[in-house]
């Protein structure tokens, strides 16, 4: 076996191990998402898509929410972690040092992006979380919660992935609906401020 494919076995081994249960689903969706979006998406970038989460699935060492009163700075911390988690999967699998940096670098900045390989993985792992994890999401934290994340991760959208997540719908209309509403909301705002 090849380190690339260690890796992600590794990953895809660790992974299921999070106490959210959507989150193999997740990692597997954005993957898919991020080969959609770049269908040349090198070695780096698809590690970086399948390992973005994995801090969830290491209970001893993840980063908790409830230890941070901003969510943004609990997300960074969580990227970081993932990180650091990664790079030891990568180095235990002797991936090739330019590729594991580069795979690093892209899960710390998966949640706030910063140039376009990692927008593109933000963009992946976004729309991954509105197309599967949304009603997982809904069912453990509720209405109210559902909304205020929902809103972060439009915000945090790019301009063509706003206009795919406009076409998502879910099996429960009210979820369909919750999803709609926040789009609808988001886009008044967006047009208040800007109009």
């Amino acid at each position: 076996m090849n380190s690339i494919d260690c890796a992600k076995q590794n990953i895809r081994a660790i992974i299921p191990g999070s106490s959210v249960p959507e989150d193999p689903i997740h990692a597997e969706n954005t993957l898919e998402w991020l080969l959609k979006l770049d269908p040349e998406a090198d070695q780096a970038l698809q590690i970086a898509a399948l390992a973005h989460d994995i801090d969830r699935a290491v209970e001893a060492q993840k980063v908790r929410r409830a230890d941070f009163s901003d969510y943004n700075a609990f997300k960074v911390a969580h990227a970081h972690n993932g990180a650091r988690i990664l790079r030891a999967i990568l180095n235990k699998c002797g991936v090739a040092k330019s590729v594991a940096d580069e795979a690093c670098r892209l899960v710390t900045l998966h949640e706030v992006g910063g140039d376009p390989r990692s927008d593109l993985l933000k963009d992946a792992d976004s729309i991954s979380y509105f197309e599967v994890n949304l009603p997982w999401y809904y069912q453990r934290e509720g209405r109210e919660e559902t909304i205020r994340r929902c809103k972060w991760g439009y915000q945090r959208l790019s301009a063509r992935m706003k206009e795919v997540v406009k076409t998502i719908t879910h099996e429960d209309g009210s979820i369909t609906h919750l999803l709609k509403e926040v789009i609808c909301e988001q886009n008044q705002h967006n047009y208040d401020v800007s109009g």
